[in-house]
């Protein structure tokens, strides 16, 4: 079987599962595991790469493309059409994170390419380790994507068991600061089962822009920044002008954290996320998270 994955948690799945020789094609962001940088990349972007972006231009520039109904991705008909996938793996939860399916399948009819195209759309934690499932059945791998789902959920049902008696930590998730975004989706979850309790958004509900009122009413204890698509360093970088924002001024605690691999990814780094939340918001329980995750800001 030959896969192509456009999005970076499903190529993530794709090598937890063994498949990694199956992968013909990836997207310009799949870079985890470091495998994932040799495979033929048939997905880029629209956007400006010619020089850095800030925060404010990134959001513009996206604005205006989806606003005019344009992808902000591209795909590359012709590698797509000599790697003669069997099966596509994509997603129709949000146009500013990858191809949707619906235009994937629209470029499979103009080159004549019979590819199953599965969607990954997640909206709760579970959905996202039931996303390994998904994968698993798809590529004959179902005993393999068992066992690895059946891991993932051990290991959230222990984090859960240790914070269960816990104070809950109001925590708010931020994953952009320009315009500010709330982090949504599966990220209530991930903080529910890390001892807090999300403000400013609930499980499932999709990520949204807010006002910097409603962060400022939002009285949260515990900032985390994880900036969709960025690594530590970049969320360091653009989160230190956020410990001055008047806003947070209630916030005892504000936090950088690696937005890109263990946050907005949607695939089995989620469960690192976990652990780093729970170290971070009861660090009193000895929960240890990934050392490359987060760095405390204030």
């Amino acid at each position: 079987m030959k896969i192509v994955s456009l999005l970076p948690s499903a190529t993530e799945i794709v090598f937890a599962l063994g498949l990694g020789d199956s992968l013909v094609g990836v997207s310009f962001e799949c870079d985890h595991p470091p495998e994932a940088r040799t495979k033929p990349v048939v997905s880029g972007t629209a956007l400006p790469t010619d020089q850095p972006l800030t925060a404010a231009e990134i959001d513009r520039a996206v604005s205006s493309r989806v606003a005019a109904d344009e992808s902000i991705y591209s795909l590359d008909a012709a590698r797509i059409r000599a790697a003669a996938p069997d099966v596509i793996l994509a997603q129709d939860l949000c146009a500013v994170c990858a191809v949707p399916s619906g235009q994937v399948e629209e470029a499979l009819d103009v080159l004549g390419c019979r590819a199953q195209v599965v969607s990954l759309d997640p909206s709760t934690l579970d959905d996202v380790i039931a996303c390994v499932g998904r994968v698993g059945a798809v590529a004959g791998r179902d005993a393999e994507a068992a066992a690895l789902m059946s891991r993932l959920r051990a290991r959230v049902d222990r984090v859960r068991a240790q914070t269960a008696d816990l104070p809950r930590v109001a925590a708010l998730a931020l994953e952009w600061s320009e315009p500010p975004f709330n982090a949504g989706h599966w990220v209530p979850d991930m903080i529910e089962a890390a001892g807090g309790v999300a403000v400013l958004t609930r499980t499932g509900e999709r990520s949204r822009r807010v006002d910097w009122s409603e962060v400022d009413a939002a009285g949260a204890e515990t900032v985390l920044f994880m900036p969709c698509g960025y690594s530590l360093e970049d969320a360091v970088r653009e989160g230190e002008e956020l410990t001055s924002r008047p806003e947070l001024g209630d916030a005892t605690e504000v936090w950088a954290l690696a937005g890109d691999a263990y946050f907005s990814r949607p695939g089995p780094r989620v469960v690192d996320g976990v652990e780093l939340l729970a170290s971070i918001l009861h660090p009193e329980v000895g929960v240890r998270g990934p050392s490359d995750g987060a760095v405390r800001l204030r």
